[in-house]
C-alpha cells in the first residue's frame, strides 16, 4: 500500500485497536487484535466489534478517490452482519469490497477471518456519500 493513502485511525478505531493494512479502488483491509476490552462476558469478541470492523472496511472500500488530498466520506444507511464462527486465533483480518452503486450511494460486502483463516463473519452494507467532504 502506498503510504500516502494510509490514514491514522479515527478515535473509535484507535480505541478498539483497528489498523488499516491496505486500501485501493473498491477495496480495503484492516486488522484488529482481540484483547480483553474487545471481548464480551463469555470471553468471545463482542458482536459490536465484528459490526464496527465490517462497517469500517466496507465504508473505506467505497470511498477511495486515488488522491490523498481529496477525502471522500460516507454514511452507513444499512448494515447486515452474519456471525458464522468463533475465532481460533487472536487477530481479526477484515476485507471490504465495493460491489456497486452510483453517484450518491454504493453497496459493499465484507468478511472477517482470523489469522488461522477461520471465516468469522460476513456482512453487506449500503452507504451514502457525504457531499462536500
Amino acid at each position: 500500500m502506498d503510504d500516502r493513502f494510509r490514514e491514522a485511525p479515527y478515535a473509535f478505531a484507535a480505541h478498539i485497536g483497528m489498523e488499516m493494512l491496505d486500501w485501493s479502488q473498491g477495496y480495503s483491509k484492516f486488522q484488529l487484535p482481540l484483547v480483553d476490552h474487545t471481548m464480551n462476558r463469555h470471553g468471545n469478541p463482542h458482536g459490536g466489534i465484528h459490526a464496527s470492523l465490517l462497517d469500517t472496511v466496507m465504508g473505506y472500500a467505497g470511498c477511495w478517490t486515488g488522491d490523498p488530498d481529496r477525502l471522500q466520506m460516507c454514511l452507513t444507511l444499512s448494515l447486515n452482519v452474519q456471525y458464522l464462527s468463533r475465532p481460533r486465533g487472536t487477530l481479526f483480518l477484515a476485507e471490504g469490497r465495493q460491489t456497486g452503486g452510483g453517484k450518491s450511494t454504493f453497496f459493499a460486502e465484507g468478511e472477517i477471518r482470523d489469522e488461522t483463516g477461520e471465516l468469522i463473519a460476513k456482512g453487506t452494507g449500503t452507504f451514502r456519500y457525504r457531499k462536500g467532504a
